[in-house]
């Protein structure tokens, strides 16, 4: 199946247009970061800031979700989605050129504010992107083109990071920087320009002009069914859990187990490497409709990697002088971090496919786009308020093994709180009724 997703014109342009514009948003984000951990050039970073600062470049990220995401919704729904991205990805064009501007006079706050208008661009593409998923695949291949969409976002964070590191500590030629932001961002639109137009779902509807208004509105919708807002929590924790593990990653390197911008890039390979298996095999047990039994399975596991993490995070002694990957390889507590990434990320895999696809098969077609929007406000939100708190707590002096049995323990007691409410919901609709709905949303 994976291989007729990716040569059939109903997915592969989404494909690649999502792909491409993943690529350079944490291309800018990762980039970023290094040049706050690890300074531009090998000149030294910005100090015990740093941290934090890592964490907030990830809020100024995600913080335009939680505002424009239901606007993204009006205009999916409205308009053909297909025209609609064409239209997103041409301005990201320019930003694209702003960030070529960062890279060139290697500006931090400037890098900023092109993170803060990817995040805008990002938003607005999100239901777009979501919302076209269920709208060209068939029901059976929403968990196959799910998990190869998470793949090629975390596979694109990799690259990203890899690509920043280099262009931190190598910055020698930002010209070669400058022409990648650039093609990547034409790439992403002539592929937007391939999609195959299918008319708008909801014609009628009007585009609200206030944002926050129509935030209020799509989060009201999804909570009057009770499937897709427990949906919404199940699918919004992942996004805490990755976006926490991935803003503390960096920090658990460099503070902890005393690793180089090669360590960094060494436990995202593994990090991407254990998503695409988890969701691979969370395709691969989806037969016809999305296996609900991995998520529960998957919060166990994400609980238990967390601790994990933890425990490694506490019981490291950092290396002195900072190690590169195959020392790390070389010592217990490396094979630890690695291992224990992998599982995080294999948990994460089999707990978001099949949750996503059930909320996107559930969603109704002529508002479905708004669904999306909707549990896009809800990440946000969560993301948001998560990361907030990482950055206060370390701000306030808690370490990063602290940090990760925090996470595991709130896995444990919130998700097992959630779960019991979702499962109780969709038992109600019955077996039989479950499986027509999911032919009908197709």
């Amino acid at each position: 199946m994976f291989g007729s997703l990716m040569t059939s014109r109903r997915f592969a342009p989404l494909f690649w247009c999502q792909f491409c514009s993943a690529l350079n948003d944490n291309f800018l984000k990762n980039a970023l970061v290094m040049l706050i951990l690890f300074g531009l050039g090998g000149a030294g970073g910005v100090g015990q800031s740093g941290a934090v600062l890592v964490t907030l470049a990830g809020i100024v990220f995600i913080a335009p979700f939680f505002i424009l995401s239901a606007l993204g919704g009006d205009l999916a729904d409205r308009y053909d989605k297909a025209f609609v991205a064409t239209r997103i990805k041409l301005a990201e064009i320019p930003v694209a050129g702003l960030a070529a501007v960062g890279f060139y006079l290697h500006s931090v706050p400037i890098l900023f504010i092109t993170l803060g208008l990817f995040g805008i661009i990002s938003a607005l593409f999100g239901p777009v992107k979501y919302g076209l998923l269920p709208e060209k695949l068939q029901t059976a291949e929403l968990p196959a083109g799910n998990a190869l969409v998470e793949g090629a976002t975390f596979l694109a964070i990799l690259i990203g990071t890899i690509a920043g590191g280099l262009a931190v500590s190598e910055a020698k030629s930002p010209e070669l920087v400058v022409g990648v932001i650039l093609a990547l961002a034409v790439a992403s639109w002539l592929s937007a320009r391939a999609i195959p137009f299918s008319g708008p779902s909801a014609p009628d509807i009007v585009v609200a002009r206030n944002p926050w208004p129509a935030t209020i509105a799509v989060l009201r919708e999804l909570r009057a069914d009770s499937r897709l807002w427990g949906g919404a929590h199940v699918v919004s924790w992942f996004w805490v859990v990755g976006s926490v593990a991935l803003s503390l990653l960096p920090a658990l390197v460099r503070d902890v187990v005393g690793g180089s911008e090669g360590v960094v890039t060494l436990c995202l390979t593994v990090f991407v490497a254990g998503i695409a298996s988890g969701s691979l095999l969370a395709a691969q047990q989806s037969h016809g409709t999305p296996n609900l039994t991995l998520v529960p399975r998957g919060a166990m596991m994400i609980g238990a990697a967390s601790l994990a993490l933890a425990l490694v995070a506490l019981t490291a002694t950092a290396a002195v002088p900072a190690i590169g990957p195959v020392a790390l390889i070389g010592t217990a507590s490396g094979v630890a971090l690695l291992v224990s990434l992998f599982a995080l990320a294999v948990a994460g895999g089999l707990y978001i496919v099949p949750a996503f696809a059930a909320v996107q098969a559930w969603s109704p077609p002529d508002r479905r786009a708004r669904v999306i929007a909707g549990v896009n406000v809800m990440n946000a939100a969560y993301m948001v308020v998560g990361g907030g708190l990482v950055a206060a707590l370390q701000a306030a002096g808690l370490g990063v093994g602290l940090l990760f049995a925090l996470l595991g323990l709130l896995t444990f007691g919130f998700m097992a709180s959630v779960l019991r409410a979702w499962f109780a919901n969709i038992a109600l609709v019955g077996e039989r009724a479950l499986h027509t709905e999911v032919e009908k949303a197709a």
